[in-house]
């Protein structure tokens, strides 16, 4: 017996939202049905929807939109974690961007929410030992998205990227669950290293616009980088950092700087 709405709800919330959402668009801009049907209403799963979205936006002629499809479709079978996570970035987009107001934005229109997607499939692979695909992935990514993941990072769930231009995430850096961070961030090395070089973000960090944190580094819960800052050393919890290089200039501001997006650095303003 097929499913109602309400058996659809309780199983999957996240995906019965974004349904409905797309039914009500195609209602007020119809010239846009026949993308939100191929996008979202074609599908029975948000899995489905996400690795049609990835196979479109990565497809090029030397891969082709059906073999991308196929290995995204593996990646969200073999491992539900990636389609808790994606959710969870839906959720962490809507409620962090003020941009943001339906939880089907961030799956057709949002580029750092579609990279962090396709990250994810590409970091399965490289868990699989398949890194030259891994790379292709991380190659395709940044040509569409100008964000620049390596597959073999670690980045939890609830994730918001906002804006999403040139961002670069290295090899071997690490970023917690419901980290907030804003375009041309970057987590790098400071050199030749090769082995663990790259910075560890804990859990509920927000970091500003063009902020570079360098080094095998740790960036205490629940801290705040300032915009524009070069970040070169351990930061405690829940304190707020700025300048080049970067000090500690306050206290975090509140609990969860991540969710609050707030970005004023203590005395900047009088």
């Amino acid at each position: 017996m097929a499913k109602t709405r309400s058996n659809l709800a309780e199983l999957d919330p996240v995906w019965n939202r974004i349904t409905r959402e797309a039914e009500e668009a195609i209602a007020k801009e119809p010239l846009l049905g026949g993308l939100v049907h191929a996008c979202i209403l074609h599908h029975g799963s948000l899995e489905s929807a996400l690795a049609y979205r990835m196979a479109q936006k990565l497809a090029s002629s030397e891969m082709s939109e059906q073999l991308i499809r196929e290995i995204a479709d593996e990646a969200f079978a073999d491992d539900p974690s990636i389609g808790a996570a994606a959710r969870a970035d839906i959720v962490a987009v809507n409620d962090r961007d003020p941009a943001c107001n339906r939880f089907l934005q961030p799956l057709l229109y949002f580029k750092g929410f579609q990279a962090i997607q396709a990250y994810r499939v590409g970091h399965w692979l490289w868990q699989q030992g398949r890194k030259d695909f891994a790379y292709f992935v991380q190659m395709r990514i940044s040509e569409m998205f100008g964000v620049d993941i390596h597959p073999a990072a670690k980045i939890g769930k609830g994730i918001m990227i906002d804006h999403a231009h040139s961002i670069v995430v290295g090899e071997t850096a690490v970023v917690g669950d419901n980290v907030s961070m804003l375009h041309s961030v970057t987590l790098g090395g400071t050199g030749k290293e090769e082995e663990d070089r790259h910075p560890k973000i804990a859990d509920g960090v927000l970091i500003g616009a063009g902020a570079k944190v360098l080094g095998n580094i740790r960036i205490g819960e629940c801290s705040r980088i300032a915009a524009g800052s070069v970040v070169l050393h351990e930061v405690p919890s829940c304190k707020t950092v700025a300048g080049v290089p970067a000090r500690i200039v306050g206290e975090a501001g509140c609990d969860q700087p991540a969710m609050s997006m707030n970005q004023i650095v203590p005395g900047s303003v009088s």
